[in-house]
């Protein structure tokens, strides 16, 4: 039995997220994402400004006009959720934790997709995969996805990104748009997103929290790695400690993003405390230019 208090919140949820979905974002989804392909529709007659290589020749020659084939986009496309649950996402400094951020994104993406008539599936993963929802349509299978982000108790502890790449590949047998959304805390996932990436569409969502990457000075505090269990206390009245755990992150998140630019991928980055409609509404516009 879900708690009354969790189904409060996917219900805020479902009425914030699909707000966006139908009138924030709408036509922002359909534009920066193309179907399968071109379907042959009808031939018309030849009009100013048609392009000459859709001319039907043969039609045209049978009638003694110029007559041109319309085609018709094959709309459908699969959206696969890829979605880290590992513990370093239950942490949150400014009212929201990153695994709620993390939820409101997916919401948003799945509306999005369900409007445009796409099925949308999820895998969640922490250090082994842990859930497998096909792709499907409909309202009622995107509560589903929400209730599972947010609802989902993982059991492990650490993050294996390649391990739920592996995984993706194995179930998702044709070409999809996969957001794969994650603190990115961890390594060694880099062959398996390159494999991933000449399959699918992939698509990395960053989130983070302002904490990671600034840490406030609050004197003597304990830090919890919340995947290996380990504890230490820093004293972050250090200036040159806070300069170094700065120096540190922005490397990390450097790394990181030069990765998804040797592999040609564009990042959607978001941050608890913040909007994220801004970060996808520049994402849609940045692909549907550059398509």
């Amino acid at each position: 039995m879900i708690p009354k208090e969790l189904l409060k919140k996917i219900r805020r949820i479902q009425i914030r997220t699909s707000h966006m979905a139908n009138d924030v974002l709408a036509g922002q989804y359909h534009s920066a994402f193309k179907g399968r392909g071109m379907e042959f529709e009808e031939v018309r007659p030849y009009q100013i400004g048609d392009e000459v290589r859709t001319i039907d020749w043969n039609v045209s020659a049978r009638y003694g006009a110029p007559f041109v084939k319309l085609y018709r986009e094959e709309r459908e496309l699969t959206v696969m959720l890829l979605v880290d649950v590992s513990r370093s996402l239950l942490f949150g400094s400014s009212g929201q934790l990153k695994r709620e951020l993390v939820a409101e994104v997916c919401a948003t993406l799945a509306f999005s997709a369900i409007r445009n008539n796409d099925k949308v599936g999820l895998i969640i993963f922490s250090d082994e995969v842990e859930k497998f929802v096909p792709a499907k349509k409909g309202t009622r299978h995107v509560l589903r996805v929400i209730r599972e982000v947010l609802y989902h108790e993982p059991k492990g502890q650490g993050t294996n990104v390649a391990g739920a790449l592996d995984y993706l590949n194995k179930v998702t047998t044709r070409r999809a748009v996969v957001f794969l959304v994650s603190d990115f805390l961890a390594a060694g996932y880099e062959q398996g997103l390159r494999v991933a990436r000449r399959r699918h569409d992939m698509i990395p969502v960053a989130v983070s929290d302002r904490w990671e990457s600034d840490l406030p000075n609050v004197g003597l505090i304990e830090l919890l790695d919340a995947e290996a269990g380990d504890v230490i206390v820093v004293d972050t009245g250090s200036r040159s400690l806070r300069r170094q755990y700065g120096t540190d992150a922005a490397m990390l998140r450097e790394a990181r993003d030069r990765m998804f630019r040797r592999m040609n991928m564009e990042t959607i980055r978001v941050q608890t405390g913040e909007s994220f409609v801004e970060p996808l509404v520049k994402f849609f516009r940045a692909r549907e230019a550059r398509l």
